[in-house]
């Protein structure tokens, strides 16, 4: 739990009072390896605070191919925001890539946060703002970088994902073939 008062801290101020309302709100749930926490086309229910593991969010295209728009590693979130805030069928799925643990957070309890926190609202706004730049990112890498200038941001922005995860789940991301992906590995330790 002290992982989810360390974020909330790097966005807001929190008095101890307001952790100790908090605190009892949490859910931990453990997810098993390659489990679904939450399936496309659903409407996404929960807010994943990444304890410690990896979860991938990632949808099915029109060919019935997944690709993988992002992983959530440890101390970052993971939800469909969209579906999350507006009620409306997901657009991605939520998978646990490693045996994680989750610190789950509902909408109500969200509301119930903006509500009786001081700066709640200011936490919902920065968390949104944070998920913007999370999209807004991707689409940019994927028009305005090469492949090589996303696999090293990747590598930047995820230490040791390579050991991590399964290679189709990496070129998926990165919206390049796995055969394109060992040539990438190769070129980049030169």
């Amino acid at each position: 739990m002290e992982s989810i008062r360390e974020l909330i801290l790097d966005y807001i101020e929190l008095s101890e009072q307001e952790w100790e309302y908090c605190y009892p709100l949490f859910k931990v749930d453990q997810i098993n390896k390659k489990e679904i926490v939450h399936f496309q086309n659903s409407v996404c229910r929960n807010i994943f605070f990444v304890a410690k593991g990896l979860l991938r969010i990632y949808f099915v295209d029109h060919r019935g191919e997944e690709r993988t728009f992002h992983f959530s590693v440890e101390k970052t979130f993971a939800t469909d925001y969209e579906s999350f805030l507006k009620r409306v069928p997901s657009s991605y799925a939520i998978q646990a890539l490693e045996d994680t643990t989750v610190i789950t957070i509902t909408f109500e309890m969200l509301q119930d946060l903006y509500k009786n926190l001081r700066h709640g609202e200011k936490l919902g706004r920065l968390i949104a703002e944070d998920y913007f730049f999370i999209i807004n990112d991707k689409i940019k890498d994927l028009y305005g970088q090469t492949p090589l200038e996303r696999y090293n941001k990747m590598n930047k922005n995820f230490p040791k994902i390579l050991q991590r995860i399964p290679q189709h789940y990496i070129a998926s991301y990165l919206n390049i073939s796995s055969v394109h992906l060992s040539r990438l590995k190769y070129t980049s330790k030169d």
